[in-house]
């Protein structure tokens, strides 16, 4: 006997019913039948090719791994690769729709005998609620091949490695083949027809628009100040007051205009990360309100940096201690870690790098200003809040911490080591040019500031792991770069451990071979900038 919360279906041709176990079910009359009802959340794949062998089709689409990966993500499109193996198969994208099907089983069984003789036993196996289609077209191909003279000769033996080569697998003569990682961005054909778009027709025909009429310049009305300017601006533009006025219609939009201009007059520099460390608004209000109040510098030791209307840092030596440092963690194995054990993690790695056509471009777009929720008190029961501040560690650095992103821009003042104010304060008082590199602060600063924050950060990751392995322990080598006189004269600093000091000037020209750019952290001052243009 079957538990009684079990369903059965009864249907026909034209209607589904759900009926319990306790209700008649009994086919009845006419061609009506009645099955169970299994709740199994499935999901379907519509794959355009006949499938002869199951195996062979999940690993066309990645296995199941990939495939769970894709589904966890509703802004993923599917990836489908006729040539698994083949790393130069450009793939093809299924996109993700929700639905309400049934996956039915039918078996039908005919009496030999009497052919007239059949019967039919039906199963619902589950409810497909996530279909994924493919409904583009497949991206132009491109196989790794060498043609001359009507000859085809593969490529895949040479640029594919197999196996662990020696040098001479390198240095053999080869023809040149690098294909782009995409032909087409758009993988659904469109009537294009030679017809002007509508929308292109509304918008002004400026020189700002002439190259790329999809993407109007946003109208934040941010002013860009660069070092080589001659004079700075003293009030913000009349459109950026007026936009924040249109969306400055709570009190606490009032609150944080006051909190944020008195932030400004203690201190005429700030960096984004600095402002919402210390104000909890919205991002997209902030990108309003900070050109109310201050502009922006694009190159300089300030780059980066939000200064207050009216204010020349090239003109004080006192905004010295404003200046922008652009420190990215060190990697290498002299530092106690390779890059796969760096303690502070990539936003993003360059080996899973995932193409534009394989995100969904129907999903669902930001809010404006004007749609935020509402900051009253909340209809529901247990209200969440949201947050928007930052934590401190986003742009202050201290003894003993790690810095969250492999690349941080810091400012001068939220440096909060000793050693660190030392080399700033080391001409203090003495500041007589304001240099585009340096600013205010003596040639090569920058360069022993990120020195005693490496070295900081390095007895940090060795007491967490105080026992490295011995393919990480630097051994010392003697290896000769221009300009090491240079470099012999600088004084060293804490931060770095005990025994490395007979080796400073062969260490010092290892760390710089071995220098490597964050993969993947935020690049603030270009993201800022495309907020604003």
């Amino acid at each position: 006997m079957s538990d009684s919360s079990e369903h059965k279906l009864r249907f026909t041709l034209k209607e589904l019913k759900i009926s319990t176990e306790g209700e008649d079910v009994s086919p009845g009359s006419g061609s009506s039948s009645a099955v169970k009802l299994h709740y199994n959340k499935l999901v379907c794949i519509e794959y355009p090719a006949l499938i002869a062998n199951v195996d062979k089709m999940l690993e066309t689409i990645g296995g199941e791994k990939v495939l769970s990966k894709t589904y966890a993500d509703p802004n993923r499109r599917l990836e489908l690769r006729y040539r698994p193996k083949d790393p130069f198969c450009h793939s093809l994208c299924g996109n993700r729709f929700p639905s309400n099907n049934l996956l039915l089983r039918v078996r039908r069984r005919v009496r030999k005998k009497d052919p007239q003789d059949t019967q039919l036993h039906m199963e619902v196996l589950g409810v497909i609620g996530t279909t994924y289609k493919f409904q583009g077209m497949a991206d132009f191909q491109c196989l790794a091949l060498h043609s001359e003279d009507g000859k085809h000769t593969s490529l895949y033996d040479k640029v594919i490695l197999r196996t662990f080569e020696n040098q001479e697998f390198f240095e053999q003569p080869m023809p040149f083949f690098l294909p782009p990682p995409i032909f087409s961005r758009l993988d659904t054909p469109v009537d294009y027809n030679y017809r002007p778009d509508i929308h292109h027709n509304q918008l002004p025909m400026t020189k700002e628009n002439f190259i790329g009429l999809n993407r109007v310049r946003r109208h934040h009305n941010a002013i860009f100040v660069s070092f080589a300017d001659a004079t700075v601006p003293s009030e913000c533009m009349e459109a950026a007051r007026l936009n924040w006025q249109r969306v400055c219609i709570k009190q606490s939009d009032v609150t944080t205009e006051q909190t944020l201009r008195k932030m400004f007059e203690s201190r005429p520099i700030w960096s984004r990360n600095a402002v919402k460390g210390n104000l909890d608004i919205h991002p997209e209000k902030l990108k309003l309100l900070l050109p109310v109040m201050a502009y922006y510098m694009v190159t300089g030791p300030w780059r980066s940096l939000w200064v207050r209307l009216g204010y020349d840092p090239r003109k004080s030596p006192e905004s010295k201690k404003y200046q922008m440092l652009d420190f990215r963690i060190r990697c290498s194995t002299r530092h106690g870690y390779s890059l796969s054990d760096m303690p502070v993690k990539a936003k993003r790695s360059s080996m899973d790098y995932s193409l534009s056509i394989t995100l969904n471009k129907m999903a669902p777009q930001a809010a404006s200003v004007t749609e935020l929720p509402q900051e009253g008190p909340s209809t529901s029961r247990y209200p969440i809040p949201v947050r928007h501040q930052l934590k401190e560690s986003s742009y202050v650095f201290r003894d003993g911490m790690l810095p969250p992103h492999r690349q941080m821009f810091y400012q001068l003042c939220d440096l909060d080591v000793e050693s660190i104010k030392e080399v700033i304060d080391r001409n203090k008082g003495d500041e007589k040019v304001c240099d585009e590199r340096d600013g205010w602060c003596l040639p090569h600063t920058t360069d022993d500031l990120r020195d005693i924050i490496s070295g900081l950060i390095k007895k940090v990751v060795r007491a967490q792991k105080p026992n490295p392995p011995a393919e990480l322990i630097p051994t010392p080598t003697k290896r000769r770069r221009s300009g090491l006189s240079m470099a012999s004269k600088r004084t060293s600093y804490a931060g770095k451990p005990e025994g490395e000091e007979d080796n400073e000037e062969d260490e010092e020209a290892d760390e710089e071979d071995d220098f490597h750019p964050s993969e993947g952290s935020e690049n603030e001052m270009e993201t800022e900038m495309l907020d604003y243009m």
